[in-house]
């Protein structure tokens, strides 16, 4: 899968997600300091989904109508990156077919997957 992954998600998991054998483009790593609307713009423009820890992305599609590939937006009671990797190697292995052109919504115990855009 290809993924863009937000600064605030962080490096390491960037790099698991490249162990995996997927295709990442890390902000922390390779543009730190984009903006918010910069993100969703790369991820239609390269196909990605977005994996993010920022609140500001439900607001950029729910309120504000804006497009995007894919979003998963991590609402984690433990922001450590052990705990961001477990949570989404456990949401690859059931749902990666149901991420693609979606918001979802992912917390240590929940996932909440939005309509198909």
């Amino acid at each position: 899968m290809r993924f863009l992954v937000d600064e605030c998600t962080g490096p390491r998991v960037a790099k698991w997600l490249r162990d995996e054998g997927h295709e990442v483009f890390s902000i922390y790593d390779d543009a730190s300091g984009m903006t918010d609307d910069e993100v969703l713009a790369k991820t239609l423009s390269e196909n990605r989904i977005l994996i993010t820890n920022d609140k500001d992305f439900g607001e950029m599609v729910y309120r504000n109508q804006l497009e995007h590939q894919g979003i998963i937006f991590l609402r984690l009671d433990d922001e450590r990156y052990a705990n961001k990797i477990e949570v989404l190697r456990k949401l690859l292995e059931s749902y990666a077919d149901k991420l693609n052109g979606r918001f979802v919504t992912v917390t240590e115990t929940k996932v909440r997957i939005g309509e198909e855009r």
